[in-house]
């Protein structure tokens, strides 16, 4: 039996699903908090989460990646490095979870894979993104740079917005995003990666709302995804280096396919519900090896 610790929140329903599916396998699971990880260096090198020894646990799942300052994210992935390099497996590790948090990194990515990606333009000042705003057509998505689960992503397609939008994010040293709005049939498709597998797809409705993230209401089905579907999906998370991904495709207005996002925390809360599939389960196999 293995012991497993969870980096999560407290009273996360994936780290209670974690647990469950530990459990059945005769595994322990154990939460813990990023803000809790202490590193010791020189006199007896180890990291401990408030009491537990993080050389203690056979593997470590990142199961949450809090919002924090650029030295809090950085300190986070070092100290995920040192576990990894201490032979503890890290589901994902931290140079994936480096590059999916950087939505400028991951873009950059997919496009050197030649994957398709909505025009995207990043830059730090207002001048530059009004520019920018016009260059993409006058309607974009704005996103963070870091950031997840369709938080502060904004769209913008009036001028005048746009020029209060950029003024605000560049006073707060922001970098601005700007991706070119792809109109669509309101649905977009989230496709599971584990290990080199496809574990399935659904297909994601908005609530009217262009986000389809079904954290924000939307509703889902299963679908049956094409080759070309799930090379796109196994392309990207390959490109990222995780082993357990969430990839996000879009279709554009002629029938073309974007992929929008790779997601290295991700969730399957819904995706679960309707496929009925046990991704909890599937992970706490993957990780006995």
């Amino acid at each position: 039996s293995m012991h497993i610790a969870v980096l999560g929140n407290e009273g996360s329903w994936y780290v209670a699903d974690l647990e469950r599916a530990g459990r059945e396998r005769g595994h322990v699971v154990e939460r813990l908090d990023f803000s809790k990880l202490t590193a010791r260096v020189g006199d007896g090198t180890a990291i401990h989460a408030g009491e537990r020894a993080l050389k203690k646990f056979d593997a470590v799942i990142v199961r949450t990646m809090p919002p924090g300052s650029l030295e809090q994210v950085v300190y986070r992935m070092d100290v995920l490095a040192t576990i990894e390099a201490a032979g503890i497996p890290v589901l994902n590790s931290p140079k994936s979870l480096e590059c999916a948090v950087d939505k400028y990194l991951t873009t950059c990515r997919l496009a050197q894979a030649g994957l398709p990606v909505p025009s995207t333009i990043v830059c730090e000042d207002e001048e530059t993104a009004l520019m920018a705003f016009e260059q993409l057509g006058g309607d974009v998505i704005v996103k963070p740079l870091f950031g997840s689960e369709g938080r502060g992503i904004l769209r913008v397609s009036d001028p005048d917005l746009a020029l209060r939008t950029f003024r605000t994010l560049s006073r707060i040293d922001a970098v601005l995003y700007l991706q070119k709005f792809i109109p669509h049939a309101g649905f977009d498709l989230r496709v599971m990666v584990l290990d080199g597998e496809i574990l399935g797809g659904m297909r994601r409705y908005g609530n009217g709302d262009f986000r389809t993230n079904v954290a924000r209401n939307g509703r889902a089905e299963p679908v049956e995804l094409s080759e070309a579907e799930q090379t796109m999906a196994l392309t990207a998370t390959k490109v990222t280096g995780a082993r357990f991904a969430g990839v996000d495709l879009l279709y554009g207005p002629a029938g073309e396919c974007y992929v929008i996002e790779v997601n290295a925390v991700p969730g399957w809360r819904a995706f679960a519900k309707v496929t009925g599939m046990d991704v909890a389960g599937r992970v706490m196999e993957r990780l006995q090896g």
